[in-house]
C-alpha cells in the first residue's frame, strides 16, 4: 500500500505532464511545421484550436466511461490514444492530417486528466491525498512553462517531429506502470449514458472554450468569437434545464451543494483564471517587450516551476498546520500579489530579481492549486467521485481558456486607450493587475467554507483533538491541584 501511494501519483503525474507540455510545446514550432507541410502558420493555428475543441467535447463523457469500463483500463487506453495522435502529428503531410491527429490527441487528453484523478482518488488513502495531489499539481504548472522553450530547442537543434515522438516512450512506460500498479476498480452501479445531455454539454463547452481560446490567438474576428461563446452559453443553459430532469447527468451540478466542492469550483475558477493568463502574458512580455529570444524567455519563466517543485514537500505540513480554509484564503491573496508584481517588470529590471519573484510566486501558486485540487473531494462520496472529477476538469479547462481571453482582452484594450498599434512592454501592466485582482477575489469563496473543511484529509482534526485532550488534562490537573490546596487550607484552619 505504501509503495502504491507513492507510485500511482507519479504515474498520473507523468501522463498529465505529457499532456500539459504537448498542448503548449507546439506554439513555438508552428512556423517550422507550417513550412514543412506547405501551409501558413496562421492556418496551422487550427491545430491548437482543434485540440482544445476535442478536449472540451469529450471531457463530459470521461466519468461515465470510467465507471462503465474501469478507471485503470480507460486511463491506459487514453494514454494509448494520445500516443497514436502524437504519431499521427509526426507523420502528417498536410493540414488536414495534422488537424485530425490533434483531434485524436484531444480525445485521449480529455480522458487522461479526469480519469487520472479518479484513479488517484480510488487508489490512495485520504490521509495521503494531499501529498499525492502535490505531485499531480506540479505537471500542470511545469508543462505550460517548459513547453515553449523545449519546443524551440527541439525545432532548432533537431526536428519538429521529435516534439511528438518523445511522447511514445513516456506513454509506453505510463501504460505499463498503470496496468502493473493500479487496481482494476469499477463502479458498483451502472448508470444509463445521457447521450442528449452529452450533446448539449459538449456543444456548450466546445463553444465557450473554443471561443475563449481563439480570442487570444487573433484567428477569428471578435464578432465570430462572441457568437461562439454566446452559442455555447445557450447550449449550456439548455443542458442545465435538462440535467434537472435526469437521474444520471454527465455534468452533475447538484454536487455544488457540497460547500468544499462549491468553493473549489467557483473560487478555483477565479484563481485559475488569473493564473492561467500568466503563461500567455509573461512570454509575450519577455519576447516582445524585452526582446529576449523564445529560448531565453522560456528559461526565465521556467523559474516559476522551481518554486512549484519546492512546494510539494511542504504542502501537507502547511495544510495540516493552518487548515484548508485559513491557508487557501490567505494564500490566494499572497499568490495574487506575486502575480500583480509582474506589472512592475520593465526592461531595466534585473533578470535575477524577475526570476526570484517567479520562484517565490510559483511556490505559493502551486500550494494553492494543491489545496484546491484536494479539498474539492473532501466531502464527495465514493459513488459520486467520477462525476466530481469530470466537473472539476471541465471547470479547469474553462478557467484556463478564460484566463487567456481576459489577458488578451486587457492588452488590446490598453493598446486602444493608449493609441498604440504594436505591442510593447508598457501595455502588459494593466493586464497583470486585472488578472491578479481576479485571482485575489477567489479568497472570499474559500473563506465561506466551514472552519473544519477537509480536516479528515489534512490531518488537522487529529491535531485539534490532541490539543483538546491536552487542554482537558491540564484543566483536570489544575482542578486536582486547587482541590488539594483547598483541603490543605481547611486542615490548617481546623488546626489553627
Amino acid at each position: 500500500m505504501v509503495d502504491k501511494q507513492r507510485i500511482i501519483p507519479l504515474i498520473v503525474a507523468t501522463a498529465l505532464f505529457m499532456e500539459n507540455m504537448d498542448s503548449t510545446v507546439i506554439a513555438t514550432s508552428l512556423p517550422a511545421i507550417a513550412a514543412d507541410i506547405g501551409t501558413s502558420p496562421l492556418t496551422l493555428k487550427l491545430a491548437i484550436t482543434s485540440y482544445l475543441l476535442s478536449l472540451a467535447v469529450f471531457i463530459p463523457a470521461s466519468g461515465w466511461t470510467a465507471d462503465r469500463f474501469g478507471a485503470r483500463m480507460v486511463f491506459a487506453i487514453a494514454v494509448g490514444v494520445f500516443m497514436i495522435g502524437s504519431v499521427g502529428c509526426a507523420l502528417s503531410g498536410s493540414v488536414t492530417d495534422f488537424v485530425f491527429a490533434r483531434v485524436l490527441q484531444g480525445m485521449g487528453g480529455a480522458m487522461m486528466t479526469p480519469v487520472g484523478r479518479l484513479v488517484l482518488l480510488r487508489s490512495v488513502d485520504k490521509s495521503a491525498l494531499v501529498n499525492a495531489m502535490a505531485w499531480v499539481t506540479v505537471p500542470a504548472l511545469i508543462g505550460p512553462v517548459i513547453g515553449p522553450p523545449l519546443g524551440g530547442f527541439i525545432t532548432t537543434y533537431a526536428s519538429w517531429h521529435w516534439i511528438f515522438l518523445i511522447n511514445i516512450p513516456i506513454g509506453l512506460l505510463g501504460i505499463f506502470m498503470a496496468l502493473r500498479f493500479i487496481d482494476p476498480i469499477k463502479s458498483e452501479t451502472q448508470e444509463k449514458f445521457d447521450l442528449y445531455g452529452m450533446m448539449l454539454a459538449g456543444i456548450g463547452l466546445a463553444g465557450i472554450a473554443f471561443g475563449l481560446s481563439v480570442a487570444g490567438l487573433n484567428l477569428l474576428p471578435w464578432s465570430t468569437v462572441a457568437a461562439l461563446v454566446a452559442g455555447g452559453a445557450i447550449s449550456m443553459t439548455l443542458y442545465v434545464i435538462h440535467a434537472r430532469r435526469t437521474g444520471s447527468p454527465v455534468l452533475d451540478f447538484s454536487l455544488l451543494r457540497l460547500p468544499t466542492l462549491r468553493a473549489a469550483i467557483i473560487g478555483g475558477f477565479l484563481f485559475r483564471l488569473g493564473i492561467g493568463a500568466l503563461p500567455f502574458l509573461l512570454p509575450l512580455l519577455m519576447q516582445i517587450g524585452f526582446g529576449l529570444s523564445p529560448f531565453h524567455s522560456g528559461l526565465v519563466t521556467f523559474a516559476s516551476s522551481l518554486g512549484a517543485m519546492g512546494m510539494k514537500t511542504l504542502a501537507a505540513r502547511l495544510i495540516r498546520a493552518f487548515g484548508f480554509r485559513n491557508l487557501m484564503t490567505v494564500n490566494a491573496i499572497v499568490s495574487a500579489f506575486f502575480l500583480g508584481v509582474c506589472a512592475l517588470f520593465t526592461v531595466t529590471t534585473p533578470l535575477l530579481i524577475i526570476m526570484v519573484i517567479l520562484v517565490v510566486g510559483g511556490f505559493f501558486r502551486s500550494l494553492e492549486f494543491t489545496a484546491i485540487n484536494t479539498v474539492a473531494y473532501a466531502d464527495v462520496e465514493s459513488p459520486q467521485m467520477s462525476r466530481a472529477t469530470t466537473l472539476v476538469s471541465v471547470n479547469q479547462q474553462l478557467a484556463v481558456s478564460a484566463g487567456v481571453a481576459v489577458g488578451a482582452a486587457c492588452v488590446e484594450t490598453t493598446m486602444w486607450f493608449s493609441h498604440v498599434s504594436e505591442l510593447n512592454a508598457t501595455v502588459f501592466a494593466p493586464a497583470f493587475v486585472v488578472v491578479a485582482l481576479t485571482s485575489a477575489a477567489s479568497s472570499w469563496f474559500f473563506w465561506q467554507m466551514p472552519a473544519d473543511a477537509g480536516h479528515e484529509i489534512s490531518g488537522r482534526k487529529a491535531i485539534e483533538v490532541a490539543s483538546r485532550k491536552g487542554a482537558a488534562k491540564s484543566a483536570a490537573n489544575a482542578a486536582v491541584k486547587a482541590a488539594t490546596e483547598d483541603t490543605q487550607d481547611m486542615r490548617d484552619q481546623r488546626l489553627g
